[in-house]
C-alpha cells in the first residue's frame, strides 16, 4: 500500500486546522467557493450546448432521412433504377427512394412565392420520415386523389364522341410558412405551380410558353420546426414533380432508411465506398446539418474558453488565501526546518495544500452543477423568452455528458499546478526568515 507523503498529511492539517487570523480562514473559504461557483458555471453551460444539440437530433428526425444521396456532379441522376437496385444491395439498407426537388414558382388567389418543390414517392416517404406526426392541417399526407373518372369528348374529325382515360389529382403537403404567405390550406386549396422550360427556345413574343405549369391542392400544412423546411417547403407527388421539370425517369436525389443493424455514419461510408467519389456524394443525418452542428460546438468551446479565464481569475483567490497561511505559519516553517525538513518538502507542503483548494472547489462545482442541470432537466426550472405556443421547447434543455466533467478538470489541473508552484516558491522564500 502506498504511503501518503508527509507533505501531503501537514498540507490537510493545515487546512482544516483553525487558523490564529479570521480573515485567512474566510480568505480560504472565498477560494475554494470562487473555484465550485466557475466550475458549476462551466457544467452548467457545457450541457445547456449539449441539450440543443441534442434537441436539434431529435428534430432532424421528422423530415430528414437517415441518409441522402446526390450527384457529386450535376443536379440528377440519369438510370434511377439501376441506381436503386446497387443501393438497395448494401447491407443496413432498409428503405431507398427516389426523389425530385428544385426551384418552382406557386401561386394561389393571385399570390405568388418562391417554394422548393419535391417530388416523393408518398408510401415510401411516409415510412422514411414522420411527415404524419408534423402535419398540423388536414391531419394526413397525401400526393395525389384518386383517378377521376374517365370523360366522353366529342372529336370532330371523327364525328364521334371519345372517351379520354382518367387523369389524377395531384396534392401537396406545404409548409407553414408557404401556408402563411400564400393563405393556403386544405380549406383554400386550389394552387399552380410553374417551372422554367429545361429544353425548346424562349418564345420572347410570348413569355408565358417559356414555363410548364401545373394544379395543386393543398391536402395539408405541416410544421418541422426547423426553418430549413418551413419557410418553402412543398412536398407532392414525384410524377408531377417529374412532370413540371420536364424528367422523365431521373432523380435529383435518393433517400435512405437504415434497418438499424449498421450505424449510420458506417451505413453512409459503405455507400459512399460503393457508388463511389466520383458519382455520388453521400451523407448521414449529421453531415446533412454539418453547419448548424458545427457552429453549436465552436459556442460550446468558445463559451468553455471564456468560464476557463473566469477560473483563472478566482486562482488569484488561492494564491492569497496560500500566501496569508504562509504567514500565519512562518514560526512553524522555522520548527519544521529545525526538525529535519528541507525546503523543497516545506514548500512540497503549500503545494499539496494549493492542490487540495482546488481539487475541493472543482468536485464541489461538478455536482453542483450536475445538481442544477438535473433539477433543470426535470422540472425545467429556467424558461426560454418568447410566447411559449410558438416555442419547440419552453424550458432551457440541459444533457450532461460524462466526457465534458471530464474536460472540466483540465484547467482546473493546469490551474492547480500553477498555484501550487508559486505557493511552493513562496513558502520556501519564507522559511529563511521564519523563528523559532
Amino acid at each position: 500500500m502506498m504511503k501518503t507523503p508527509l507533505s501531503a498529511v501537514i498540507a490537510r492539517r493545515y487546512l482544516f486546522a483553525p487558523k490564529s487570523h479570521s480573515a485567512v480562514t474566510a480568505i480560504s473559504v472565498t477560494a475554494t467557493v470562487g473555484i465550485a461557483v466557475a466550475t458549476a458555471a462551466i457544467v452548467c453551460v457545457l450541457s445547456v450546448f449539449n441539450g440543443f444539440k441534442s434537441l436539434l437530433t431529435e428534430k432532424l428526425d421528422t423530415l430528414a432521412p437517415d441518409v441522402i444521396i446526390t450527384p457529386a456532379a450535376g443536379k440528377t441522376f440519369a438510370d434511377t433504377d439501376s441506381l436503386l437496385e446497387v443501393v438497395r444491395g448494401v447491407k443496413g439498407v432498409a428503405i431507398a427512394t427516389p426523389t425530385v426537388a428544385d426551384n418552382a414558382l406557386l401561386i394561389c388567389d393571385g399570390r405568388e412565392m418562391p417554394v422548393l418543390l419535391k417530388g416523393v414517392v408518398p408510401e415510401d416517404y411516409r415510412r422514411i420520415t414522420a411527415i404524419d406526426t408534423i402535419t398540423l392541417e388536414g391531419g394526413r399526407f397525401a400526393t395525389r386523389e384518386k383517378d377521376t373518372a374517365p370523360k366522353m369528348v366529342y372529336d370532330s374529325d371523327i364525328g364521334d364522341y371519345v372517351e379520354l382515360p382518367a387523369a389524377p389529382k395531384y396534392l401537396a403537403d406545404i409548409a407553414i410558412g408557404v401556408s402563411t404567405r400564400l393563405y393556403a390550406s386544405p380549406q383554400n386549396p386550389e394552387m399552380i405551380a410553374f417551372a422554367p422550360r429545361r429544353r425548346g427556345h424562349v418564345n420572347t413574343a410570348n413569355p408565358s410558353t417559356s414555363f410548364v405549369q401545373d394544379s395543386l391542392k393543398v391536402a395539408g400544412v405541416f410544421q418541422a420546426m426547423q426553418n430549413d423546411y418551413d419557410d418553402n417547403y412543398v412536398i407532392t407527388d414525384i410524377e408531377l414533380a417529374r412532370d413540371i421539370f420536364q424528367y422523365t425517369s431521373e432523380c435529383t436525389a435518393v433517400e435512405v432508411k437504415g434497418d438499424g443493424t449498421v450505424p449510420l455514419a458506417a451505413l453512409a461510408a459503405s455507400l459512399q465506398q460503393k457508388l463511389g467519389d466520383g458519382n455520388a456524394l453521400v451523407r448521414d443525418r449529421f453531415r446533412q446539418q454539418a453547419l448548424n452542428f458545427r457552429m453549436i460546438s465552436i459556442e460550446k468551446w468558445v463559451s468553455f474558453l471564456l468560464l476557463a479565464f473566469i477560473l483563472v481569475v478566482a486562482s488569484f483567490n488561492i494564491i492569497s488565501s496560500l500566501s496569508m497561511l504562509i504567514l500565519d505559519k512562518q514560526g512553524s516553517l522555522g520548527t519544521l526546518h529545525a526538525l529535519g525538513l528541507s525546503k523543497r518538502r516545506i514548500g512540497a507542503i503549500f503545494a499539496w495544500q494549493s492542490f487540495y483548494v482546488t481539487l475541493i472547489g472543482a468536485t464541489g462545482g461538478v455536482l453542483l452543477g450536475v445538481a442544477l442541470c438535473l433539477l433543470q432537466q426535470h422540472f425545467g426550472l429556467i424558461k426560454l423568452a418568447g410566447d411559449p405556443s410558438t416555442l419547440v421547447v419552453k424550458s432551457y434543455p440541459v444533457k450532461v455528458i460524462f466526457t465534458d466533467l471530464l474536460a472540466v478538470y483540465v484547467p482546473v489541473l493546469i490551474i492547480g499546478a500553477a498555484t501550487a508552484l508559486i505557493s511552493s516558491r513562496f513558502a520556501r522564500s519564507r522559511v529563511s526568515s521564519a523563528r523559532l
